[in-house]
């Protein structure tokens, strides 16, 4: 039994050294040489085929524009609606805005202000910058080929001061702001409602004085209770957006447009589910998609 345990340690020695051939693990210096070289130059064949074919995949793409747009989209022909101010990261998933009014109590309300603070920052820089952006914009005149208009924030200041930095957003009086944008879709632009002709659930406030050239917004509670309670709502500058800040065509510096929804006199104490929606005769609303239209909660102390 010793003499076999011997025996095979012995052939293993040998197969990790064998001293009459020379072989290292079974194999000469020269035969472990062309093995290398072998896997060198299959692994630098195969890093140059991956290369040449990231090459020739990159070559079918297209820096500005993707290859799939509107219909042949995944993200399809219909934006969605987002809004600000968001919960902090730690509660991602949820869609309620909660504080305290009161200006002794700031605590409750400072991340909203700051998030919505943040938000307009951003549209305060691109407007800054970017040889791309003009304010040459109006009714009949959209920005132009590789052009887009600057969204100008401090015209929203002007119809409401509370909607604003400095009075915290209405949100130390109880009447918050909440900032309301069409999301971004290559090459979507809004059609109007010709001869007035309405779809069902079209705020009757927005009928009399419809035109086209907007993308109208309203607001309104998800049940009856929820109406109740919501209160009325005012939009800044104005219920619509003008249709010359569309199509979005990935120009450097483009910001989605917004505006503010005011909610005047919300009942305190319960939840109040909000449902906003933009309007165009080629935007649909689905609530289980969430496309037309963006749900979020209200709850004031």
């Amino acid at each position: 039994m010793a003499g076999k345990d011997k025996e095979e340690s012995g052939g293993a020695l040998r197969f990790l050294y064998n001293s009459d051939t020379g072989e290292v693990l079974g194999r000469t210096g020269a035969s472990w040489l062309k093995i290398t070289i072998f896997y060198i130059i299959f692994f630098i064949c195969l890093a140059a085929f991956w290369t040449v074919m990231l090459v020739i995949f990159y070559q079918t793409l297209d820096a500005f524009q993707p290859k799939w747009t509107l219909d042949a989209s995944l993200i399809g022909t219909v934006p969605g609606l987002g809004f600000r101010p968001r919960p902090p990261l730690s509660n991602i998933d949820s869609t309620l805005i909660y504080f305290k009014a009161g200006g002794s109590d700031r605590d409750s309300y400072k991340h909203w202000v700051k998030d919505l603070d943040d938000f307009i920052e951003k549209y305060r820089d691109a407007g800054n910058t970017g040889e791309h952006l003009t304010s040459e914009c109006g009714v009949g005149r959209p920005a132009g080929d590789g052009k887009a208009c600057i969204i100008k924030v401090d015209d929203i200041y002007k119809t409401n001061s509370n909607c604003s930095t400095q009075e915290d957003y209405g949100y130390k009086y109880g009447t918050p702001c909440v900032a309301l944008k069409i999301n971004k879709i290559y090459g979507w632009k809004p059609s109007p409602f010709l001869n007035k002709v309405f779809p069902p659930g079209f705020p009757d406030g927005l009928k009399e004085n419809y035109e086209h050239g907007r993308v109208y917004i309203s607001c309104e509670g998800e049940n009856a209770a929820d109406q109740e309670n919501m209160g009325p709502v005012s939009f800044h500058p104005n219920p619509y957006i003008d249709d010359f800040h569309f199509p979005y065509t990935n120009v450097p510096g483009y910001m989605p447009p917004f505006v503010f929804a005011q909610f005047i006199k919300p009942e305190r104490g319960v939840l109040i589910n909000v449902e906003c929606k933009a309007w165009a005769a080629n935007i649909v609303h689905d609530r289980q998609e969430r496309i037309g239209s963006v749900h979020f909660e209200l709850m004031i102390d």
